[in-house]
């Protein structure tokens, strides 16, 4: 017989265990000798109310049993939890549904791909990563026992039984979106960051003053470079003249760097900057702050000496002095956000953590932030997460997108790197280029290094070439502000990760390692992220691209790719590996006059991929306060319907409330890959719209471009057209070609490679064989085994 659970029914109670069912595929796992059960929140688990569901249950004195769609759980009553010397003996087992598979305590879970670390500045790239929720077995277990517990009034205290086991088995076969479903309703949802935190942040271990700052700001937008946030190291406070070293632990400004803090922080918000402060507590509350007398009378401390007062994260007093007297003064300076940059012991980060995003203490209707090493339990409500003082390397590099990939195995997505790497190495424009394009398409992008004149993040510091490079893909990271937001809103909303590894749906690919770093950016792009040096001889990087089924297109180019098939590409310092699928979505800003501003653009431009019909829906609001959780947010759906030669544009507001959005809004509809329609008639709501418009050919593009459209109705364009998609299949040869042409050989020379590269009636063999006759006639050893290795590529397709 089927039973209907819901609401914590599905308990199961004996004198030293209790088990409960709290999903289909979660299992609450208790086990104590005293028959003490723990039933406040924790860190970890905020949510044990779930929706109903049914399951079966049989059971006697001895032995329980308990079935869902997903498991079966045997368990010898009152028996620990641990396991037998032969695993399908021991006295808890669950099996999962329809597989061989099944979990008992202490499981090996060796088929886990792994969760995500602390930080990376203890091991780098030899760091250790937890066990994540996402396995091949269908199965993950989380250890709730040692976790720090929530009490009745919101404060933090810690275990002191160290008999409990509090153990969460996750039952999910293939259907991890359902596992991470789970995950969140259990651990509550990810935190929706503010919209400015997606902009370009500045983080330097420099002694600045508010005139250097200034000028800081002042130089980007100079060279035309966006940005939204400066992210202050501990120099900002009260140091030790003598020993800079000294004193890591401050809260009030030093006056003869930044006399007036709250005038520096209006001049930063006035040109759309947002400041954060790093805050370490470990050394406790010095006798020089300004609100030290304060401190000490609301502690009982005025008959004492002038001494350092300590600080803990676990005591109410000191909790509130803290934020009354430390915190709260910083945030009416107009302080945007901390960095919390503690690193002595994991228990007293986890409160500061909480707490920073608590009621409790931060009364305020903006939404929190934090920068802060990952507190490795439901760390999803306390973003953003910082990697640590990262090595300068291309290992590091290319360490990192698998990183982030996995972090999503345990529901994180906001991880922030130093962008070019933090410390030592060597610096190199080529590593700097590559690390800018990878951050554009990252969770959050900060320029970040150590202290020292030669470590170069200002992009105006390098070459031309790699000036102009990294300012523009600055400038697309900025644009894609409203796509990576929208992305960011799913992922708070439903727990779909922002950066989802490739092997979520090709898992035959995480064995693979020369595609084990592609991931999805969002819903609409796939990054195949380039990690390595490129090629000296022929000036590109080789790039092996795995492209799961359908048809792709590079999102730079617009070039055409089939899907379920592996290529070997070339990119100059230029170029970077991204993709959209047919029918591909991406809504990017237009730059006002403040290009630091990452508010709601008044201007946009939507990139639409032929081939397929896709529906895209915008998330937007004011980006900073909490005012969207009482439905102060806008939605607009974008749908695309296509067919070969008609295809029709609606953007219509589809949810949420007016006055959100300008009343008018300029599009640019930009169609990628698509010849110059016939007709064009542009509808709002049902009657022709007598709108501003133009349509133009913008190479291999079609634009669109209106002026003013409402953004409370509904706006229809309908392009028709015979042939509309320009069909152009990526080859090879063209970027072969592309390479000889930059070559520095003799033109002659140069044609005579090209008839043996591209003949159709040689071998490979027989092309090697000519290539490597071709030393008499000039060409350089070098040249000769830069062809042989491009013969080696072609080979393999």
């Amino acid at each position: 017989m089927m039973n209907q659970a819901g609401q914590n029914n599905a308990v199961f109670k004996g004198s030293k265990y209790r088990i409960t069912v709290l999903s289909e595929r979660l299992i609450r796992l208790e086990y104590h000798p005293e028959g003490k059960f723990l039933d406040e929140k924790t860190e970890f688990a905020i949510n044990r109310n779930f929706p109903a569901f049914e399951y079966k249950v049989q059971q006697d004195g001895q032995f329980l049993q308990i079935s869902t769609s997903y498991f079966v759980l045997t368990y010898k009553k009152e028996a620990p939890f641990s396991a037998a010397k032969f695993a399908p003996d021991a006295n808890l087992k669950v099996t999962l549904v329809n597989t061989d598979k099944y979990w008992y305590f202490n499981h090996p879970e060796a088929r886990n791909f792994g969760g995500s670390a602390i930080s990376l500045d203890a091991n780098g790239t030899n760091t250790k990563l937890s066990r994540g929720l996402y396995s091949t077995d269908g199965f993950a277990s989380v250890d709730d026992s040692k976790s720090l517990i929530i009490d009745n009034d919101g404060f933090i205290i810690k275990p002191d039984d160290n008999n409990r086991v509090d153990t969460y088995l996750f039952m999910y076969r293939r259907d991890f979106g359902l596992c991470l479903k789970d995950y969140f309703h259990l651990t509550g949802k990810p935190a929706l960051i503010p919209r400015y935190a997606l902009g370009i942040w500045w983080n330097r271990e420099k002694i600045y003053t508010d005139e250097d700052i200034k000028k800081i700001i002042h130089t980007f937008n100079k060279y035309k470079i966006p940005l939204s946030v400066v992210l202050l190291t501990d120099f900002w406070h009260i140091k030790d003249s003598r020993n800079l070293d000294k004193y890591k632990t401050g809260y009030t400004f030093n006056p003869g760097l930044f006399p007036d803090p709250f005038d520096f922080t209006n001049y930063l918000h006035e040109r759309g900057v947002r400041v954060g402060l790093a805050i370490d507590p470990y050394e406790g509350i010095y006798p020089h702050e300004l609100m030290y007398k304060e401190i000490k009378q609301e502690l009982g401390l005025e008959g004492e000496k002038d001494k350092v007062i300590p600080f803990n994260a676990f005591d109410k007093k000191t909790l509130n002095v803290y934020f009354n007297k430390l915190i709260s003064p910083l945030v009416h300076d107009g302080i945007d956000f901390f960095w919390i940059d503690y690193k002595k012991d994991l228990s007293t980060l986890k409160a500061l953590d909480y707490y920073h995003y608590s009621d409790l203490f931060i009364k305020s209707n903006n939404r929190p932030l934090l920068l802060s090493r990952n507190t490795m339990s439901a760390a999803h409500r306390y973003p953003i997460h910082y990697s640590g003082e990262t090595t300068v390397s291309w290992d590091t590099l290319n360490y990192l997108p698998a990183f982030n990939s996995s972090a999503s195995n345990i529901g994180l997505s906001w991880w922030s790197h130093d962008v070019g790497g933090f410390k030592e190495g060597i610096e190199d424009s080529e590593l700097y280029m590559r690390y800018v394009q990878f951050s554009t398409y990252s969770p959050i992008f900060r320029f970040a290094a150590k202290r020292g004149p030669y470590y170069k993040r200002e992009p105006w510091l390098w070459d031309v070439k790699t000036f102009n490079v990294v300012r523009d893909y600055c400038s697309l990271r900025q644009r894609l502000i409203p796509y990576i937001y929208s992305e960011g809103y799913k992922y708070s909303n439903t727990g779909m990760p922002l950066v989802q590894p490739l092997y979520y749906t090709n898992p035959e690919v995480y064995d693979e390692p020369q595609y084990k770093n592609e991931y999805f950016f969002g819903t609409e792009l796939l990054v195949s992220p380039i990690t390595k040096k490129k090629d000296e001889i022929m000036n590109r990087v080789v790039q092996r691209i795995y492209l799961p089924k359908g048809m792709w297109y590079d999102f730079k180019t617009g070039k055409k790719f089939p899907g379920n098939k592996r290529y070997i590409a070339f990119y100059k310092d230029e170029d970077y590996p991204v993709f959209a699928k047919a029918g591909t979505i991406v809504p990017l800003s237009v730059f006002d006059e403040n290009i630091n501003v990452s508010n709601i653009p008044s201007k946009m431009e939507i990139h639409i991929f032929p081939g397929e019909s896709n529906t895209y829906k915008l998330y937007e609001d004011d980006g900073v306060t909490k005012l969207y959780e009482k439905g102060y947010y806008t939605i607009t759906t974008i749908d695309y319907n296509y067919m070969q030669n008609n295809y029709t544009l609606i953007i219509r507001p589809s949810e949420g409330k007016n006055g959100i959005l300008p009343p008018t809004r300029d599009y640019v509809v930009r169609f990628r890959n698509t010849r110059q329609a016939d007709d064009v008639v542009i509808y709002v709501d049902q009657s022709k719209a007598d709108l501003e418009y133009e349509t133009y050919q913008d190479d291999t593009d079609f634009i669109v471009s209106i002026k003013d459209a409402p953004t409370t109705k509904q706006l229809t364009i309908n392009c028709k057209g015979k042939d509309i998609e320009i069909d152009a299949v990526r080859i090879i040869n063209e970027d072969i070609n592309s390479i000889i042409s930059d070559l520095g050989i003799r033109t002659m020379l140069k044609e005579r490679i090209a008839a043996i590269i591209f003949s159709k009636d040689l071998s490979i063999r027989k092309k090697r064989i000519m290539i490597r006759k071709l030393k008499k006639d000039g060409l350089s050893s070098l040249f000769i085994r830069m062809f042989l290795n491009l013969l080696e590529y072609i080979s393999q397709l």
